[in-house]
């Protein structure tokens, strides 16, 4: 299928690596001009190397989306070379804390990280969308603002509330020819989560190499019906749809990409 994004600019924040990385990648095979985000000069250059020589058009961009000033450099460095007619909100962080090491100052800083600077972004580039009358806004959510785990709690209220701004955002861009969305990934498969999974699946009996450790993991953490863990390539895609022409009608929505794992009718 031909997602008709030639001609089209994106910027994907936190691409550097992991799915922001595979993101990128694809919306560049499928036409668009890639801008690639990191904090991390020299990865973030090396993502939009890859993307060149695999035929692509990439450029890269480097600041911290958490700090008011930085973001808006990003922005003016993004449409440098033209208007930005997609931006996936990807960049964000994590850390496993209980609810007795969660403080108040990691549950700010969290929420900056996670839902004000896409905030920010958002605020700097979709007014020039309207300008244009079309755009795509695509946050990555995650199946844990809905079904939170008793576990990094000042984490599974982030993502709860990228939900509800992009849903809100939808209806604030009614009628403009710009759609926001939702793609929430169960457990991907990126290189932190099989370093993680592979530390300590030994100490909880899974196995000691990944083919032995992986089915116990996915049963004991994430028990979906396809019973694996999720591939970058695979949250690529849905957000590459929801930035084609072919998804125009849809808006407001999250498309879940987790295998099953939340197991919910609506």
């Amino acid at each position: 299928m031909n997602l008709n994004l030639t001609g089209k600019r994106a910027l994907v924040t936190g691409s550097s690596a992991g799915l922001g990385k595979e993101t990128a990648k694809l919306l560049a095979a499928e036409g668009a001009a890639v801008v690639v985000h990191g904090r991390d000069k020299d990865r973030a250059e090396g993502v939009a190397q890859e993307i060149r020589e695999a035929g692509g058009t990439a450029g890269a961009v480097v600041g911290d989306l958490a700090d008011d000033r930085a973001a808006a450099d990003v922005a003016r460095a993004a449409t440098a070379d033209g208007p930005v007619d997609i931006l996936v909100n990807n960049a964000g962080f994590y850390r496993d804390l209980s609810w007795a090491e969660a403080t108040p100052d990691e549950w700010r800083d969290t929420y900056n990280v996670n839902v004000v600077s896409a905030v920010r972004m958002i605020q700097h580039l979709v007014p020039a969308m309207r300008e244009r009358g079309w755009g795509r806004v695509v946050t990555i959510g995650g199946g844990l603002a809905s079904q939170p785990m008793n576990t990094h709690p000042q984490y599974n209220a982030t993502l709860a509330a990228r939900h509800n701004l992009a849903v809100s955002l939808a209806r604030e861009l009614k009628g403009t020819g710009i759609t926001s969305n939702v793609v929430s990934p169960g457990v991907i498969l990126v290189e932190a989560t099989k370093d993680l999974v592979t530390s300590i699946g030994s100490a909880r009996g899974w196995g000691r190499t990944w083919d032995e450790i992986q089915p116990n993991a996915v049963q004991a953490l994430l028990p979906n019906d396809q019973e694996r863990f999720g591939e970058p390539e695979e949250i690529a895609a849905a957000v590459a749809y929801l930035c084609s022409d072919y998804a125009q009608y849809i808006s407001g929505a999250t498309i879940r990409v987790d295998g099953g794992l939340i197991r919910s009718a609506f």
